[in-house]
């Protein structure tokens, strides 16, 4: 088994036993073959690499200008890779169980006004012809109303939106559930597209021959499904026509507008770490920014020392 081979092994392994997504399994593909060109490049491999080696490529990483993230990601490949080594008995050691890299940087995420989300609902549905705006108002409605994954909302099963449901189920990262309740406005924006798709569907079939999606958004590309790609270029278009710049929006903003929005009107900070499907308080609690102006006037308000 050459090392190129190593690494495929690796990862059929790590998908088949944490569920990694399609996109997590590329990353680390990336990662370790330039960790592996590196180490060739000093006269090494993936079985001799030392600890000093794995070291000084972190060290090449931050001289090449990449960002701590991306650094902090690739020595998670590397780390996952050699404790899967050792426990296959490729090695007898694992020479990246003591290095130390960078923390993943923290920025607080970019977010919209709530204006701002509903001149974009508004895009949507005006925007295109009749069944591209049907469509168009279903995804963006129930993306900001469910705080979603685009990659979880772009392969949602159609069965999922059968019966007009009040809640939806999601699978996300790692193959986990969470079931996410639907707003009135989404409900609607739901079933229009529903009916529509349905009757397009209906129609593929009996004039070209082509079985009906199981996809709530069927594309007739690879995947079966709209694309995240897609998307993204969608809601691009969306922020023109709502006279948004296009660098505010991305289908991750209206992730983040859902949960600072369900913040600064009183939601729990728990409620939202189980509606985005967070394993980590900490990762929630970059949201919190939003709560500063309101707590500083509870604060001014409540305070008994706070009167004068």
């Amino acid at each position: 088994m050459n090392e190129a081979e190593r690494i495929t092994t690796f990862l059929d392994a790590h998908v088949a036993e944490l569920n990694a997504s399609r996109n997590t399994q590329l990353a680390y593909a990336r990662d370790l073959n330039d960790f592996l060109g590196w180490l060739q490049a000093q006269k090494s491999g993936l079985l001799t690499a030392t600890q000093t080696e794995i070291e000084e490529y972190l060290i090449h990483l931050d001289a090449s200008g990449l960002a701590r993230s991306t650094r902090a990601r690739r020595l998670a490949a590397i780390r996952q890779f050699y404790r899967f080594a050792f426990e296959s008995g490729w090695r007898r050691d694992n020479p990246a169980i003591r290095v130390k890299g960078p923390a993943p940087e923290r920025h607080l995420p970019g977010t919209l006004s709530e204006g701002e989300v509903e001149r974009l609902l508004d895009a949507a549905r005006k925007t295109g012809r009749h069944n591209d705006r049907l469509r168009n108002a279903c995804l963006m409605e129930v993306l900001y109303a469910t705080g979603s994954r685009v990659s979880e909302l772009v392969s949602l099963p159609v069965t999922a939106a059968r019966g007009d449901p009040r809640m939806l189920l999601m699978r996300g990262k790692g193959g986990k559930e969470r079931v996410l309740p639907l707003s009135g406005p989404a409900r609607l924006a739901l079933s229009a597209w529903l009916e529509k798709r349905d009757e397009l569907e209906e129609v593929a079939r009996n004039e070209k021959g082509i079985q009906p999606s199981r996809y709530l958004f069927p594309s007739r590309g690879k995947s079966g499904h709209l694309t995240r790609h897609r998307f993204h270029q969608l809601i691009k278009d969306l922020a023109v026509a709502a006279g948004i710049s296009p660098s505010k929006v991305t289908p991750h903003t209206l992730r983040h507008a859902f949960a600072t929005h369900l913040l600064a009107r009183g939601a729990d900070l728990r409620a939202i770490q189980t509606l985005l499907g967070h394993s980590d308080i900490a990762t929630t609690e970059i949201y919190t920014h939003v709560l500063e102006d309101r707590l500083k006037d509870l604060v001014l308000q409540h305070h008994p020392l706070a009167k004068e």
